[in-house]
C-alpha cells in the first residue's frame, strides 16, 4: 500500500464465517461511499473458515487482510498485535458480527480530525439507540460488572467500557496498546484506564447498538478470567502509564 490511509479499521474475529464477509463489504462500501483511503485487518482466531474467507478476500482487495491463528488466544492480544501493523492516520475497532453499523463512524471522523484522542462509542448515553436488546440477565451481569470495575480500577465519567467500537490517532492507538497486557475481554478497561492515568481527553459518542444473541463470552470461566484481569489492571496500571508517559506530551487534546 503505498499512500498512508485515512483509517485502519481492526475487526477482531472468532469462529465469525458467517458474518465476516458481510461485515468487510459494508464497510469497505462506507468507506468508499465517504471517500476515505483505509485497510482492513481482520485478527481472527478460531478454527472455522474465517481467515480464509478473509485471505479470498484479500487476494481479491489488498487493502483487506488478516492475522490470527486456531488457538483463542483472546480479543485484547489479537487487537494489540494489530494496532502493531496499522499503517491508517487513524486507529480504531468494530466487532466482527457488526454489533454497531460502520456508519456510525460519521459521529467520529470529525472529533478525530479535530485531534481528540481517544473517541468511543457508548450505548448508555441518552441518544443512544438501542435496536435489540441483550437478554435481561445480560443487561443486570452487565450494570454488576460496571459497579465492580468502577470500584477496583475507576473509569470516571465514563458510561460503557465495553462498548467494541473505539478509534484513536494512530500515535496514541500505537503507544497505548504498545503497554497494555490484557489479552482477554477486558483489555477495554485496561485501555481506557490507561488513557485516563495519562490525562488524555476521551469523547464518548452515542451510538445504534443490536444485540446479536451470540455472545462467545463462556459465563463462569469467563467472568472468573475477567475478575482476575480487573485485578491485575489495578496492580499494573502505575507502571504501564510510566513507560507510555512520552505519549502525554505528544496528544494535541488533553482530557478537560
Amino acid at each position: 500500500m503505498s499512500a498512508r490511509p485515512y483509517i485502519t479499521l481492526i475487526l477482531p474475529a472468532f469462529n465469525e464465517a458467517a458474518r465476516i464477509g458481510g461485515t468487510i463489504s459494508e464497510s469497505a462500501a462506507y468507506f468508499d461511499s465517504r471517500g476515505k483511503t483505509f485497510e482492513i485487518i481482520v485478527a481472527a482466531d478460531g478454527t472455522d473458515d474465517t481467515r480464509k474467507i478473509v485471505r479470498d478476500i484479500g487476494a481479491r482487495d489488498p487493502r483487506v487482510r488478516v492475522i490470527g491463528q486456531p488457538e483463542r488466544l483472546g480479543k485484547g492480544r489479537g487487537v494489540r498485535e494489530a494496532v502493531a501493523l496499522s499503517n491508517g492516520r487513524f486507529i480504531g475497532y468494530a466487532d466482527a458480527d457488526n454489533k454497531v453499523p460502520i456508519g456510525e463512524f460519521d459521529k467520529f471522523a470529525p472529533l478525530l480530525e479535530a485531534g481528540v484522542p481517544v473517541v468511543v462509542g457508548s450505548r448508555a448515553l441518552a441518544q443512544s439507540a438501542i435496536e435489540r436488546k441483550q437478554p435481561l440477565y445480560r443487561r443486570l451481569g452487565s450494570k454488576g460488572f460496571h459497579f465492580f470495575m468502577q470500584t477496583v480500577v475507576g473509569l470516571p465519567g465514563l458510561t460503557d467500557s465495553q462498548c467494541g467500537f473505539k478509534f484513536f490517532p494512530a500515535n496514541v492507538a500505537k503507544a497505548i496498546f504498545a503497554t497494555q497486557r490484557i489479552d482477554g475481554y477486558m483489555f477495554d478497561v485496561e485501555i481506557l484506564a490507561l488513557a485516563i492515568r495519562l490525562g488524555l481527553r476521551i469523547d464518548q459518542v452515542p451510538i445504534r447498538w443490536r444485540d446479536d444473541a451470540d455472545s462467545r463470552l463462556d459465563l463462569v470461566r469467563g467472568n472468573l478470567q475477567n475478575v482476575r484481569d480487573i485485578f491485575r489492571i489495578r496492580l499494573s496500571l502505575d507502571s504501564m502509564a510510566a513507560a507510555a508517559a512520552p505519549l502525554a506530551s505528544s496528544a494535541a487534546v488533553k482530557r478537560q
